[in-house]
């Protein structure tokens, strides 16, 4: 179990230029699992999940963790659904955070050896990661963040723009992740990705939580007129 968590948020508004992207927020994440962020395009998903990772900045309320601020920033992660490659090999990438902590050079790379092979990569530790295919850099981008052992993942859209394999692929690694007691909270268009990996659902709809609960109850019988229109496809505002 986390030891970072739980998460209480209470009154968050996240403003860019006067303009609020999300909020406000009250909201509550502990325990085991995933928690699984959906709602229409443009409802502050994205700016939800960086406001929680503290990369957008919080204009009112309140975001604590269980640790002190500091100490949670070095024990989560963030994977973005367009992943940052920086100019270097595969190995250096998945190394790159255990470096900037101080490990021993040696042992950062047998341990980005050890998590390549781990997500696929094994065979081109060596490539340079910049060309590799979107779905090979999405699976470095998780080895990176993982690498950490983070007791938060946070992932925007990870899957966005990759084919079933690679999807398929790349939930696997999520869910290994869940299994040794990382706490995932992601954001999802994709509704059947939603309903196999959720443990609990956040329905945002312009900038606010509309509805929230266990996947289980969520997906059979949503509780607003909203969820349920979107769950049909509708298309919902």
């Amino acid at each position: 179990m986390s030891r970072l968590l739980p998460l209480t948020v209470e009154g968050a508004v996240g403003r860019r230029r006067s303009r609020t992207l999300v909020g406000p927020v009250d909201l509550r994440i502990e325990g085991a699992g995933i928690t699984v962020v959906i709602g229409p395009n443009g409802a502050g998903k994205t700016s939800l999940l960086s406001l929680l990772h503290g990369t957008e900045r919080l204009a009112e309320g309140r975001i604590d963790w269980a640790w002190p601020l500091e100490d949670a920033r070095h024990a989560q992660a963030f994977v973005f659904q367009r992943p940052v490659m920086l100019r270097r090999t595969v190995a250096e990438n998945i190394a790159y955070p255990l470096q900037i902590r101080g490990v021993a050079r040696k042992e950062a790379q047998a341990r980005a050896a050890d998590w390549a092979r781990r997500v696929g990569l094994g065979e081109v530790l060596n490539r340079y990661a910049p060309v590799l295919s979107g779905g090979e850099q999405q699976k470095l981008a998780l080895a990176r963040a993982l690498i950490i052992e983070p007791d938060v993942l946070f992932l925007d859209e990870p899957c966005a723009s990759l084919d079933g394999r690679a999807m398929r692929e790349i939930e696997e690694i999520l869910l290994a992740a869940r299994d040794r007691g990382t706490r995932l909270v992601m954001s999802t268009h994709n509704m059947g990705q939603a309903r196999r990996l959720a443990d609990e659902v956040l329905f945002l709809l312009r900038g606010r939580i509309h509805e929230s609960g266990p996947a289980s109850t969520f997906f059979t019988a949503p509780e607003t007129p909203q969820a349920r229109a979107f769950l049909k496809g509708d298309i919902v505002e």
